[in-house]
């Protein structure tokens, strides 16, 4: 049995009698003595009303506990010890601190047991809920979305049925073999395209057109109309099938999708017709300038890729840490190269013409590339390019670690998700195979979101339901 610290003070409102009165409750198995004058500093709440009716009636006993024995006194609740651990805190210190491990969310449903108002948990801890309750709501979004894949709607008619099943086949991967094979074929016609335009620029592998002019090869050529083609049929397909075609053309990886193909039909149009219009010299800059645009298309593998897409995520999310980096680098590239000026005029063979021009070598510099086109030839100059090189170092290593830091939060809530999400899945067929579940299996069930709530925390062993509206799990039972 577990003590409890000295009442700090005394409550004044409470009566002589509850002030004597001492209960004994027995909370999943760990037998606990609890006194009048302290739980009636909170008098709405469940263990006040039951030492307010120890000496009531079976009737109003029976509906504050699980169980009462008579004859030792004891009343039983069948909860988690670990959490009424921090519940029997408020009396004490007037809030509640959640201790690591718990699940936020199972902690909210003991708190709702013993009648307690969610106003008196600490705000550290009412931040860690809202972020739990966020995970819980991405998890019930998965598990929506592949019910309604998996179920259809009835009343829909041929046409949106034939939509959804293209949209799946496009846009989903995982929803079937022949989507997944898509996806790879996809995959692979965008490493081709990248890999045929970079051979495109070699000179031994170009041939002469009739004016002199070297150009692709038509090998390649017919090979990048081969993977335009796809990317074509593909961006139409999806554009097609797509619920909401406004949201999927502004959308930033379907403007990636546009510019990839894009330039290939303008320099079609400007070869064939422009020449009509324009000089030929213009039309071929305006060719050149669009043909670069070709490397759009390598951002198409994030599509196909998480781990890009976790990578931009945690750029997204660094954007603080970036601007300071960012911010360190422009206040130490202005200082370097103005000092590297003054510096170096004295030198008759100077290299550091004026600060603009210095702009360049504190860039080299504090990024340790060091072309060695601009170099200082005094002594002070090389002092200064030796503490403007260990500045840069320390300004670049200090953002690193928050970006990373937040590349495997995601990364790993990520995959975590997807488990949990499938791992529910596997219950609800489970389920409806078995039919309804009896009580006792009730209890034996393992709640699939308890990754997600120990992601924190990998030692931790209480769980919590995935659904919002799932029964509370004898965490027991879990272990």
């Amino acid at each position: 049995m577990w003590g409890l610290p000295k009442p700090r003070y005394a409550n004044c409102n409470a009566s002589d009698s509850s002030e004597e009165t001492e209960i004994y409750v027995n909370i999943g198995g760990v037998r606990q003595v609890l006194h009048g004058d302290i739980l009636n500093r909170f008098p709405e709440t469940r263990l006040a009303e039951l030492v307010n009716s120890a000496s009531g009636n079976s009737d109003t006993i029976s509906s504050l506990c699980d169980d009462y024995d008579p004859g030792k006194g004891e009343f039983y609740f069948d909860r988690d010890p670990d959490a009424f651990k921090c519940i029997i805190e408020l009396y004490y210190f007037g809030e509640i601190h959640m201790k690591r491990g718990i699940c936020p969310i199972c902690f909210i449903k003991e708190m709702e047991f013993w009648k307690i108002d969610i106003g008196f948990l600490d705000e550290c801890c009412k931040s860690n809920l809202s972020e739990k309750e966020e995970e819980l709501a991405e998890i019930a979004n998965k598990v929506k979305l592949i019910l309604e894949d998996m179920q259809g709607e009835p009343a829909a008619n041929r046409w949106e049925r034939c939509q959804k099943f293209l949209w799946k086949l496009m846009e989903k991967p995982e929803s079937s073999l022949p989507a997944r094979t898509i996806a790879i074929v996809s995959f692979f016609f965008i490493l081709i395209s990248s890999v045929v335009m970079c051979m495109g620029t070699i000179p031994d592998l170009q041939v002469e057109d009739a004016e002199g002019n070297r150009v692709e090869h038509p090998t390649l050529d017919a090979i990048e109309t081969a993977c335009i083609g796809w990317f074509t049929v593909e961006y139409l397909l999806r554009l097609a099938s797509a619920p909401n075609k406004v949201h999927f053309a502004l959308s930033f990886m379907n403007i990636i999708d546009f510019l990839a193909i894009m330039p290939f039909y303008v320099v079609l149009v400007l070869t064939y017709l422009g020449t009509a219009v324009m000089e030929l010299a213009n039309v071929q800059q305006a060719v050149q300038a669009l043909r670069i645009m070709r490397i759009a298309r390598i951002f198409k593998l994030a599509r196909h890729s998480s781990g890009l897409q976790t990578l931009t995520y945690a750029l997204k999310r660094s954007f603080k840490e970036l601007g300071l980096l960012l911010m360190y680098m422009g206040v130490g590239i202005f200082v370097f190269s103005a000092l590297g000026y003054t510096m170096e005029q004295s030198h008759p063979e100077t290299l550091f013409k004026s600060i603009p021009q210095s702009f360049w070598w504190a860039i080299i510099t504090m990024t340790t590339v060091g072309y060695g086109d601009i170099y200082p030839k005094t002594t002070l100059g090389r002092c200064n390019a030796a503490i403007s090189f260990l500045c840069g170092v320390i300004a670049i290593a200090l953002p690193i670690h928050p970006i990373i830091n937040n590349f495997v939060i995601f990364y790993n809530k990520q995959k975590v998700l997807e488990t949990a999400a499938k791992h529910e899945l596997e219950l609800m067929e489970l389920q409806s195979s078995e039919g309804e579940a009896t009580p006792a299996t009730r209890k034996s069930r393992k709640p699939s979101c308890a990754e997600v709530w120990d992601s924190d925390n990998p030692h931790s062993d209480t769980n919590s339901p995935v659904l919002p509206d799932a029964h509370r799990t004898r965490q027991q039972s879990c272990k």
